[in-house]
């Protein structure tokens, strides 16, 4: 893991008031509460006066039952539109002017983005956390290949100009900003957000047809058609296995499943779709296996929740999936967007129960020791520190 880089001179450090404030800056109430819960609170518990700039669709009870300051703001996701920006922009310049924190975290590239827009003239450090880049570096389009250059532009004159830096999670989207020219000591690597070990515990197998299951949104890059033709594979084979898909379509992403398709898969024989599940254990007690065939990931958090409650991963060997999957160690890793291959490791494990036991086992022990909120909150809260006060936080 990269050391906390020393940000520039502390004259750059803002002047703010005890208790210090941070603010959150995400496009999605419901992302902000599935995968940045444990950073917030492990930044309250530290002290800090936490606010959350978001879109809010239906979670202002639940952040406001944490105990943090909701402030609901227009996000645009999955289209260009100047205006829309614009607005956010305002909105965000306006929360600053009126929370003046001591340091922002924005949570994905289009709020580090904006967010650093809002943010020109201020002396307030921010941490953008860029969560495995997205469909713009993803996609091999046309519309991401124009885009690209401008993100990266964006990414070396905004977000990472004074005191700010770039956080990733693997080692893999590090190298892929340093290439892009983003300076090396400007990036720091924490390992996502922390899953909670405590409440996620090693489950029993359940009895009966092995089941793999598929946690996520069901977009084109998180694999899912490639998964569902495993299965079909599988069947056509007349091996006897379950897939269980929990997660919707995501219209605002470009790389969303058409609804149509969903429907057509939810008629074939031993696929089951469960649509939004909150209750993530409830998953993982119906499955054996945790599968995953991502494009790319920043660290997904669907494996760390299934490591953490014992299951074995299979995963595609790229950014991200690599961190938690461990082949021979906490399950397998297959060549991106194989069908076959796929179907020949989900084969592999659900005709080896012992297997699926060593491998389950060992998911969670790497889970506590790498992965647990308290563990990622303590590296999270101790970057905040470093970025605000630069000159406590110098590298050994």
């Amino acid at each position: 893991m990269s050391r906390i880089p020393a940000p520039m001179p502390s004259a750059m450090a803002p002047q703010h008031r005890s208790p210090l404030r941070i603010l959150y800056v995400v496009s999605e109430d419901w992302y902000f509460l599935s995968h940045r819960l444990p950073m917030a609170r492990a930044a309250q518990k530290a002290g800090f006066e936490v606010h959350v700039a978001t879109r809010v669709v239906d979670g202002a009870a639940a952040i406001a039952a944490e105990g943090f300051k909701l402030h609901p703001i227009p996000f645009a996701r999955g289209r260009i539109a100047i205006l829309s920006a614009l607005q956010t922009v305002f909105a965000l310049r306006g929360i600053l002017r009126a929370v003046n924190p001591a340091i922002v975290h924005q949570v994905a590239l289009q709020a580090a983005i904006l967010g650093s827009i809002a943010s020109i003239g201020r002396r307030t450090p921010l941490v953008n956390a860029l969560t495995g880049f997205g469909f713009t570096f993803i996609s091999g389009g046309m519309k991401a290949r124009l885009l690209r250059p401008l993100i990266v532009f964006l990414l070396r004159s905004l977000c990472t100009r004074n005191g700010n830096v770039a956080l990733v999670q693997n080692s893999d989207d590090r190298a892929a900003l340093i290439s892009a020219g983003v300076a090396a000591d400007r990036i720091v690597i924490i390992p996502g957000s922390g899953v909670d070990v405590e409440d996620l515990q090693p489950l029993p197998e359940p009895p009966g047809v092995p089941t793999v299951a598929f946690v996520g949104r069901l977009l084109e890059d998180k694999g899912i058609r490639t998964l569902v033709a495993a299965v079909q594979l599988l069947h056509s084979r007349g091996k006897s296995v379950h897939l269980l898909v929990a997660g919707t379509t995501d219209p605002a992403n470009p790389a969303s499943i058409a609804d149509s398709d969903v429907a057509t898969w939810a008629r074939q024989p031993g696929i089951q779709f469960l649509g939004h599940v909150k209750d993530i254990a409830s998953v993982w007690r119906q499955a054996h296996i945790a599968v995953l065939p991502s494009r790319r990931e920043g660290l997904p958090k669907a494996l760390l929740e299934a490591a953490a409650c014992g299951r074995p991963m299979i995963a595609t060997d790229v950014p991200g999936c690599r961190e938690v999957v461990r082949p021979g160690e906490t399950g397998l890793l297959v060549p991106l967007d194989d069908v076959t291959a796929l179907a020949d490791a989900i084969s592999s494990l659900a005709e080896a129960p012992d297997l699926r036991r060593r491998y389950g086992a060992a998911a969670r022990r790497f889970a506590v020791e790498k992965f647990s909120a308290e563990a990622i909150g303590e590296q999270t809260v101790r970057l905040y520190r470093t970025v605000i006060n630069p000159d406590n936080g110098r590298r050994d």
